[in-house]
């Protein structure tokens, strides 16, 4: 489960991490400010065995998990559900954990094979969650805009595998991928803001589970970022490219992390992710006018920083976020005086 970070509509990050007991908040003092308040424990009853965070146009971080709780008796299934809570401001408490239940209510044994979920927020400011569900396709729940949730719907699909990835675009343009069998990646998207989503062509990704993300690289435009499953590589895709194009990276593990961003004048892609033949971590600028350019990944400098996570702060600069070994939240920010992405040395926020 992977790191996030965030800018509040306050313009200060908010970095977030799953941690024993639930889940573990940083947050900017102030705007772009060196120091941090936290961490702070968002406690949950049972284990988060799952979490994704995505944030409204109007900057509520929507955190979403897969929670596990100890059956009640020997032999019996655990109780698994999907859990939500919103946070409304930077550094202001959460409401309540919330249970969305699963796609199977009345099957304790399915339920236990409910993936972790992916979450997206839409043009009419509807969240939908989205889950693998124990027949291997996908399952959907929306939450209107008013906050009222309507039933988990079946989305079809089959031979997914886990670590589903959803976005959306500026105007709201909602779009999933969702890893599968047999050398293809699922993909469903809204081909207008509000309209009803629909399954797209099936992507030619043979992807690692829990490696895809994406990122808008261009105004109505989601590109996909994942680890190939046999050559270990980063590949990139986006609807109008022939073809995945590889992005090297082959030494790197876990998922990706991505932001749109400037370097040097250039509508970029910055890219990282762990590098355990790099010690940590390892970055790349991506341009985005040229999605099948290769990159050079640069490693990090930090011995043992793992889940990384990305986010432009209130300045406009790059900001690179992960954990180290002892569980302290790094935080590394673009210089802006040196050409290229080249960011200022890690510094190390409260304890873990």
């Amino acid at each position: 489960m992977a790191l996030r970070l965030l800018r509040g509509k306050d313009g200060r990050l908010t970095a977030y991490a799953p941690v024993t007991g639930g889940v573990a908040r940083w947050t900017e003092d102030r705007p772009g400010g060196a120091e941090w308040s936290g961490p702070w424990l968002i406690e949950v009853s049972g284990r988060l065995a799952g979490l994704t965070i995505v944030q409204s146009p109007e900057g509520y971080a929507h955190l979403v998990g897969l929670r596990h709780r100890p059956g009640g008796g020997a032999g019996e299934p655990a109780h698994v559900d999907i859990v939500h809570a919103t946070q409304f401001q930077s550094g202001r408490p959460l409401t309540a954990w919330h249970s969305l239940g699963t796609p199977h209510p009345r099957d304790a044994r399915k339920a236990e094979r409910t993936g972790p979920p992916a979450a997206a927020v839409d043009s009419s400011g509807a969240l939908r969650v989205f889950v693998r569900n124990a027949g291997g396709g996908v399952s959907a729940r929306r939450q209107d805009p008013k906050g009222t949730w309507e039933r988990w719907t079946d989305w079809k699909g089959a031979h997914v595998l886990g670590g589903m990835s959803a976005a959306a675009t500026a105007d709201g343009r909602l779009e999933l991928l969702a890893p599968a069998g047999k050398g293809a990646a699922l993909r469903w998207y809204q081909p207008t803001p509000g309209a009803a989503p629909k399954r797209g062509e099936d992507v030619p990704a043979d992807a690692r589970p829990d490696s895809a993300s994406m990122v808008e690289s261009s105004p109505g435009t989601l590109t996909h970022y994942w680890r190939d499953a046999r050559s270990g590589e980063v590949m990139a895709w986006r609807p109008d490219a022939p073809a995945p194009a590889p992005l090297g990276g082959a030494t790197g593990t876990g998922p990706v992390a991505a932001v749109r961003a400037m370097v040097d004048g250039h509508d970029c892609t910055v890219l990282a992710h762990q590098d355990p033949a790099a010690g940590g971590l390892a970055v790349a600028a991506h341009p985005c006018e040229d999605e099948a350019a290769g990159v050079w990944w640069t490693p990090s400098g930090e011995q043992g920083a793992h889940t990384p996570a990305l986010a432009l702060d209130a300045q406009g600069r790059v900001v690179l976020a992960a954990l180290a070994l002892d569980g302290k939240l790094l935080v590394a920010r673009q210089k802006t005086d040196e050409r290229g992405l080249a960011l200022r040395a890690w510094t190390r926020v409260g304890s873990g």
